[in-house]
């Protein structure tokens, strides 16, 4: 059981994407793995509670263990290059599946049994004729038969179905204007869907962690270039993640801000990845989630929390917000996502070509993960661009840390006047120096 300051604290810092997330859309595509599970209808629950919350919600299903279930017994399946090829029998298990499907979900998000987290909830669910598709054609010689490519998305329709409060719900499948019916890929769907309506995040249920397949470590955040050379590297990767990755770059290129891929079988992983500032999952986006940059006035917030504690440990010199803002040109912050996790000051004396850190700062969390290295080369090479010759540090208690790192002990007399007289003598501060070659 949670203890109930655990989860105080765990719902103030979900606040923030509560209020971010509101009426925000949201596209999430699964398989039909994920509704076969004996735990879909914890996915339901978690969908009904993004909807409760005020999320724009769109729901894209696959459906290929459906159909190879009806068809084991008449045909074999037949693929190419990972897509079904859809002849006249494969398309008739495709109309069942699609239609059993979604019935099957529509029913789980109308359930609202007392004793159920679905409880009072009144959810309505529309489907419909929303994406317009074309035949794939033959390629490489393989007649791909009724397996189709989306044509249009009719956004639209589907705003109009959000803006009434309701939960939509779509099938890989399409239609064309003469009424043929084609087989499509749900990652396809689910990108030109939320490509269409200029979602604000695609997430992609998938069925295991996207993992370096080298060391195996789950990769938490890359950007599109970063994938794409990933899957340059890496070209024998299995197609349950290479598949939604190749969505993912799809998606981002084409104006949609973030792409989350989740791993669907770890219980409550949707609500961790939108609801954490880390996430579960694996995040894509065009640029970088955590970012290093000079410091504005809408941090002095941020990093006077941030250095707040050090400065009740008596780590730092304490700074009033009058100071950072008339000093906020010398700062430079990690942000990540929106938090404030690192920051360090430069305070640059151009004449003399000498130059001092200051509130070199890192949060808690993110301790121990090479971020006060970042910050503090960083600063470094912003030096040399200042043709600075050397660097000073006061320290109370992180000597050995600068030390390691090519900084030297000095003695009060070698610093500069203008450093003399900011000197605190009750801190008793070490002097350090550096310098910059």
């Amino acid at each position: 059981m949670t203890v109930p300051h655990e989860f105080v604290n765990w719902f103030r810092s979900s606040s923030p994407y509560i209020h971010a997330h509101r009426n925000k859309t949201f596209v999430i595509s699964f398989g039909g793995e994920a509704v076969l599970a004996a735990d879909f209808e914890h996915h339901v629950h978690d969908f009904a509670l993004l909807n409760s919350l005020g999320i724009r919600l769109v729901l894209v299903h696959g459906i290929r263990p459906q159909i190879d279930q009806r068809l084991q017994n008449s045909a074999p399946p037949r693929f190419h290059n990972h897509l079904r090829i859809t002849d006249g029998l494969a398309l008739q298990a495709v109309k069942e599946a699609a239609g059993l499907v979604r019935v099957e979900i529509e029913a789980l998000l109308s359930l609202g049994l007392a004793n159920s987290p679905m409880a009072g909830a009144k959810i309505k669910v529309a489907s419909g004729n929303f994406v317009t598709a074309k035949p794939l054609g033959i390629i490489d010689g393989i007649d791909y038969c009724h397996t189709g490519e989306v044509r249009r998305i009719d956004s639209e329709a589907i705003h109009q179905q959000l803006d009434q409060d309701n939960v939509v719900l779509i099938s890989p499948i399409g239609y064309s204007p003469s009424g043929e019916i084609f087989n499509l890929s749900a990652e396809q769907v689910a990108t030109a869907v939320a490509i269409a309506l200029k979602a604000e995040k695609l997430v992609l249920l998938t069925e295991q962690n996207c993992c370096h397949p080298d060391s195996g470590e789950k990769i938490q955040q890359m950007t599109t270039a970063e994938v794409t050379a990933f899957l340059d590297e890496h070209k024998n990767l299995h197609e349950i993640i290479s598949l939604p990755l190749k969505a993912a770059i799809h998606a981002c290129n084409s104006g949609i801000a973030r792409v989350h891929l989740i791993n669907r079988l770890q219980n409550g992983a949707l609500l961790l990845e939108l609801f954490t500032r880390d996430g579960i999952g694996t995040l894509v986006s065009s640029t970088p989630f955590e970012d290093l940059r000079p410091a504005i006035m809408n941090d002095i917030g941020g990093i006077l929390e941030l250095i707040k504690p050090l400065e009740q440990q008596g780590i730092l010199a304490k700074r009033s917000r009058e100071k950072i803002e008339m000093e906020i040109a010398d700062y430079f912050v990690i942000e990540r996502d929106g938090l404030i996790i690192g920051c360090i000051a430069l305070h640059a004396y151009l004449q003399r070509h000498f130059g001092i850190l200051a509130c070199l700062a890192v949060h808690p969390n993110y301790q121990r993960s090479a971020r006060a290295n970042r910050l503090l080369d960083h600063a470094c090479r912003k030096a040399k661009q200042l043709n600075l010759k050397k660097l000073f540090v006061l320290s109370t208690q992180t000597v050995h840390w600068f030390i390691e790192r090519g900084f030297i002990s000095s003695d009060l007399s070698n610093l500069p006047e203008p450093l003399k007289a900011l000197y605190n003598p009750q801190r008793n501060s070490k002097v350090l120096c550096k310098d910059i070659e």
